[in-house]
């Protein structure tokens, strides 16, 4: 039979926000002891008291500790470049498609954005608006799945230290989750972490990402 630790346990760890902050002590235990209280109690098919649940958070403080401190590698505000008008189009993989790269990315330039992500069984290519019409000719007979338009782009230019340093592309995006911004792509190379976002959304993104670099942001 599982027991009330137990429980708190398994649902605390699940949610990494909730794991974060008390770690940090920055959580009242009583106030999240009436939250999941309904759920523990569906676990053990049984009425549990505030104070068990408080006394297994207060345990569960001292217990959870991240694997990694995360170190400040941003010693000043990254460049921060944003793109518009941007389409996604997802495809189908296959033999014929392969032939096409060599065309598709002589349409790149400084002013036309272009990226070709390949999976085991589907390909994903963001392209500019204006790209558009130009690379679908060049799919011709390629099976697309989607096509998004209106989309918008962000790419951060990270320190050389993010290739070493755990948790960076989670220092942004749960910043991101936590204000209800959806990302629909992530491209990155060594030193550039590119997201995808909606087009009505993008001036937000820059928002919150800008104020992860405040001095409170820097020092978190």
């Amino acid at each position: 039979m599982i027991t009330v630790p137990e429980a708190t346990k398994k649902i605390i760890l699940r949610s990494r926000y909730l794991a974060e902050a008390i770690s940090k002590g920055i959580i009242n235990n009583s106030s999240l002891a009436r939250y999941i209280k309904p759920e523990i109690e569906e676990m053990l098919v049984k009425e549990v008291s505030n104070s068990a649940i408080i006394m297994a958070l207060n345990r569960l403080s001292f217990e959870i500790k991240p694997k990694y401190s995360r170190k400040n590698i941003f010693k000043t505000p990254p460049d921060m470049i944003l793109r518009s008008n941007l389409t996604l189009l997802n495809l189908v993989n296959s033999k014929s498609q392969e032939e096409k790269y060599s065309a598709l990315i002589k349409l790149s330039s400084s002013r036309h954005f272009l990226t070709i992500t390949k999976g085991p069984f589907e390909t994903t290519m963001l392209v500019s608006n204006d790209l558009k019409e130009k690379t679908k000719g060049i799919l011709e007979n390629e099976e697309i799945t989607k096509e998004i338009d209106g989309l918008s782009a962000i790419t951060i230019q990270l320190p050389e230290e993010a290739t070493s340093t755990p948790g960076i592309f989670y220092f942004f995006l749960k910043s991101l989750a936590w204000e209800g911004i959806n990302v629909l792509e992530i491209i990155s190379t060594q030193l550039e972490l590119t997201l995808i976002v909606n087009g009505k959304d993008i001036n937000r993104t820059y928002s919150i990402l800008n104020s992860l670099f405040s001095k409170v942001g820097l020092e978190s």
